[in-house]
């Protein structure tokens, strides 16, 4: 196409209704393009790649405790520094390898790949060596706190990419959406495996709990006579096969990951000039308000459904006495959200996103309220769990399926900056990771200040009482909170319509031979 006045009128067409322009100067109607859908294959192979985040994470953060404290045996409170250092460090990465791939070049294997190939077999070393005691005791504390913020810092080289790369499987939304619901499937299988694997692996070798906590040197000789008689080693040679299984699935799933999805680059970003730096990008992406109501709506409601995950363990042992029903319950509500993903799917595409959010995520609150309120009772119990795993699947869906949103409303308003994909994932894994650590501290400190008893068969009816606030009027009132942020956030299904149009005509526009620099800048100026 040549340059001036027909330029910029063929420019303009391509994006504005043909109903508002004269006659005459009407484009040709050009063929409708051929949608870009992924196989089933490529979808399974995408959602595969999911799994070695959960199934690790799962079996750290359930296991790393009582491994520390009972098999490699440090003490307290440096098992405390290593634990909270760990998650500290872990969140910090986040944004810090986004940073990272926003300056990377696009290769043969595109910009996220070579990330994901190469941080994985260091990843699988450092995950062994977490759970390897070795010889010298008095540095046993620095080689844990090495050995985890290592592969803390090597998982996150392989999951902020991965994220991101649901922006480069597909240019259309509703193949990326529908490749985030198999991904999150996935995921909640991922941590069922880690739980399992980890669990059946390792045995039920907790330590028994004390009688009688004043008197703790006996008790505590007498709990030491009622252990299995599985030896020390023998135990530490359990974690470490857990450990080699779990890093077996790790690269399997890498594998299948590269092999079966292939990175693409938008057709408009060829045209653009080097990426914008990454405090500029930064910038521009926290100053973007639908991202802002996002990710504040997300934290209140990751917030509730972690001080549940992190309190349910001590909830069902001491406030409602089930304490060998822990795993079944964790089970119960794990395969619920798994097989409750599907529907949700098929939900927000039938009804909307916004509206997938306001119901998926509320009907939690009626099954809390119940909790708080009833008795002890088993059967009620797994109900309440099953059906709690419906909002989980809304919580573990929606997030990813919503930030795809965001990041193409961010490219029509910011038509010159590309490259922040990462930036968007980062940080909002980041937001996660951090209301984590704060429900891990919130959790922590209300317990202590409410006496809780280590080790202890029972505890204070100030600590059940505690536990029971932590697990169902806090996260009701965070859900709330949530639900009231999303009531602002401005995409709904009318809005992404309007985006899903303006980026097709943007793509067709970049993509066709003719286009010039001045197309480029007029078209910027259209959008």
């Amino acid at each position: 196409m040549a340059k001036g006045e027909g330029a910029e009128s063929g420019s303009a067409a391509g994006l504005l209704p043909t109903g508002i322009l004269p006659a005459a100067e009407r484009p040709a109607q050009k063929e409708p393009k051929k949608k870009q859908q992924l196989s089933i294959c490529n979808k399974l192979c995408y959602a595969v790649g999911g799994a070695p985040y959960q199934v690790t994470g799962c079996a750290l953060g359930f296991f790393l405790q009582i491994y520390l404290l009972d098999v490699a045996q440090v003490g307290p409170f440096s098992a405390s520094i290593i634990l909270f250092v760990g998650r500290a460090w872990d969140a910090f990465t986040d944004p810090l390898v986004g940073f990272c791939i926003s300056k990377s070049s696009w290769t043969r294997l595109g910009r996220l790949m070579p990330w994901i190939i190469f941080s994985t077999p260091l990843a699988i070393i450092a995950y062994f060596l977490i759970w390897f005691v070795p010889d010298f005791p008095q540095g046993q504390a620095l080689w844990y706190l090495l050995f985890y913020c290592l592969f803390e810092t090597l998982v996150t080289c392989f999951h902020v990419p991965y994220s991101a790369l649901t922006m480069f499987i597909s240019t259309e939304q509703s193949e990326r959406d529908s490749a985030t619901a198999y991904r999150m499937t996935v995921e909640v299988l991922g941590t069922v495996l880690g739980t399992a694997i980890q669990g059946q692996i390792v045995g039920q070798a907790d330590t028994p709990c004390l009688q009688d906590p004043a008197d703790s040197a006996l008790a505590t000789e007498a709990a030491n006579r009622t252990q299995s008689t599985t030896s020390l080693r023998e135990t530490q040679n359990a974690y470490l096969l857990a450990a080699g299984v779990i890093a077996s699935i790790y690269v399997i799933c890498a594998v299948i990951l590269t092999l079966g999805v292939r990175e693409q680059r938008e057709p408009y970003e060829t045209q653009q000039a080097e990426p914008i730096s990454f405090f500029r990008g930064l910038r521009l992406v926290m100053g973007h308000g639908p991202y802002v109501k996002l990710i504040a709506g997300f934290l209140f409601t990751s917030l509730a459904f972690m001080l549940v995950e992190g309190n349910f363990a001590l909830f069902c042992t001491y406030t409602l006495g089930f304490r060998n029903e822990f795993q079944n319950l964790l089970l119960a509500i794990m395969l619920s959200a798994t097989f409750t993903i599907p529907i949700w799917q098929w939900f927000l595409t039938r009804f909307g996103k916004k509206t997938a959010v306001n119901i998926g995520i509320s009907s939690a609150v009626p099954f809390l309220i119940l909790v708080a309120f009833m008795e002890s009772n088993l059967i009620v119990t797994y109900v309440v769990a099953v059906a709690a795993g419906i909002s989980v699947a809304a919580a573990f869906l929606l997030p990813w399926s919503m930030l795809p949103d965001v990041i193409d409303d961010f490219h029509l308003k910011q038509p010159q900056s590309h490259g922040t994909e990462p930036i968007f994932f980062s940080f909002y894994v980041f937001f996660t990771k951090f209301a984590s650590g704060v429900s891990l501290g919130i959790s922590t400190l209300s317990l202590d200040f409410a006496g809780y008893q280590t080790r202890g068969c029972s505890q204070p009816a100030r600590v059940k009482f505690t536990l029971k606030m932590l697990v169902t009027i806090a996260p009701i009132v965070l859900i709330l909170l949530g639900l009231l942020l999303f009531k602002l956030y401005p995409i709904d299904e009318e809005k992404r319509r309007q985006n899903k149009k303006a980026l097709q005509a943007l793509r067709e526009e970049a993509s066709s031979s003719g286009c010039s620099d001045t197309d480029s800048t007029e078209l910027a100026s259209i959008l």
